[in-house]
């Protein structure tokens, strides 16, 4: 049995701040973008991995969740606490520096870390962590 990743959820407040972001800063490919009773799903994939969709949900696109679980979440994503992705880069100095001058929210500069990578993290609009890493040399 074979198993890939295809699709990844990330809540969004503004889709339109998101892809800003998103597909502006981080180079991603809007793959669709659709609506539906009154909500937005917009599909992105890294250039080099089409296979993969990283999807921009509202909040509360839960149908089954209650009006106290869609307003947890809403309070965990103004906190910064919802985790976001992990992409990897051959270059994460150049990579912050692109997204950096995005103006997108920093929190982390280009650093070693003691597990063998090179990361550094940002916000993106709706305060999840987007983090990026590279291998560090040996």
């Amino acid at each position: 049995m074979e198993l890939k990743l295809s699709h990844c959820f990330i809540a969004v407040h503004d889709h339109d701040k998101a892809l800003a972001f998103y597909r502006d800063a981080l180079g991603l490919k809007v793959q669709s973008d659709v609506s539906f009773e009154g909500m937005r799903w917009v599909a992105l994939t890294p250039p080099g991995q089409p296979e993969v969709e990283i999807v921009l949900e509202p909040p509360n696109a839960d149908p089954n969740a209650s009006e106290a679980d869609h307003q947890a979440i809403t309070d965990l994503m103004a906190k910064g606490m919802l985790r976001g992705v992990i992409f990897s880069t051959d270059d994460c100095d150049a990579t912050f520096e692109r997204i950096a001058a995005s103006g997108a929210e920093v929190l982390q500069e280009p650093k070693d870390q003691p597990y063998g990578v090179r990361d550094c993290a940002f916000r993106d609009p709706s305060g999840n962590l987007i983090r990026f890493n590279q291998p560090r040399k040996a």
